[in-house]
């Protein structure tokens, strides 16, 4: 007996959720250059193990989406948000391109945030947010969101820095609120490194069909690396709560980024745990009915 308890005890323990090897500490100041922005926490270990896992991955997927959505038709007001931010060419569009499309796009809700327009100028910085929020039963996708309010309007002193401060507070209230109705936040930080992004800058220039994606102002942006990196590491430490934490992804491996943000939004999904409703009508009698129609 104790020979058999010596080898259950030297069983091997299943790895931990990857929402808990990626969630940045609360309460904690972040600091970027201690993360390793090629790193691959918990995933597969090499590009075709983790192709190898998305079928099976978007296929799990798919299934908790259609049932999200469809309790949102018998009352369930539960929703995701998944919040993408991160440097320039961090991989937000390749993100929604890759992961989100495992799902219906009849059941999500993507939105670009871009330069605020005269008329997002005129209300609170929050006014836009909430106007393109996911209603119950959707799937929401931010490709950058209300933290740039607190990451561009400082670096580029947009806003004045007593205004600036409040903001964090305002961002945290505004996820509470929401998270007691009902929505799940998953705000995901692709943490790109420095030399990576000058990379895939250049191959932007040398790909005709890339030049859309590229501005002279991504080089500036670029000499302004530091400055940005200390706003993430500002609003990462003031916006991670219980209610909404921050979760850090290393984005240099495309392939590790895609499957980490399927698996975190899985793990998600799966707590939820959402159900088909059941029938408000006689099964039974309508089958009876429709049979007899011929």
């Amino acid at each position: 007996m104790a020979k058999k308890d010596r080898k259950a005890g030297q069983r091997k323990q299943p790895p931990p959720p990857l929402r808990e090897l990626l969630r940045l500490p609360e309460g904690e100041p972040v600091d970027l250059s201690s993360y390793d922005s090629r790193a691959i926490p918990g995933g597969p270990e090499n590009k075709a193990a983790a192709l190898a896992a998305v079928p099976p991955l978007a296929q799990r997927l798919a299934g908790l989406q259609d049932r999200l959505y469809a309790a949102s038709t018998a009352g369930d007001r539960r929703r995701v948000l998944l919040i993408l931010q991160g440097m320039d060419t961090s991989g937000k569009g390749g993100t929604i391109k890759h992961v989100i499309g495992h799902f219906n796009p009849s059941g999500c809700r993507v939105r670009a945030f871009k330069t605020p327009t005269p008329e997002e100028r005129s209300h609170p910085f929050l006014w836009r947010v909430r106007r393109a929020l996911p209603e119950p039963g959707e799937i929401g996708i931010f490709d950058r969101s209300q933290y740039e309010d607190v990451l561009i309007a400082r670096v580029r002193e947009l806003v004045p820095r007593r205004d600036l401060g409040r903001r964090y507070g305002q961002i945290n209230r505004f996820e509470e609120v929401l998270a007691e109705n009902g929505v799940t936040i998953v705000k995901v930080f692709l943490h790109l490194g420095h030399d990576e992004q000058r990379d895939r800058l250049v191959a932007r220039l040398d790909n005709p069909d890339k030049h859309w994606k590229f501005s002279p102002s991504d080089i500036e942006d670029r000499a302004l690396w530091p400055d940005y990196r200390e706003a993430y590491e500002l609003a990462l430490y003031r916006c991670s709560t219980s209610a909404a934490p921050w979760y850090l992804v290393p984005a240099d491996r495309k392939w590790y980024r895609n499957w980490a943000i399927s698996t975190l939004l899985l793990e998600h999904l799966e707590a939820l745990d959402p159900a088909y409703p059941e029938a408000d009508f006689d099964v039974e009698e309508c089958r009876r009915e429709l049979l007899e129609t011929g």
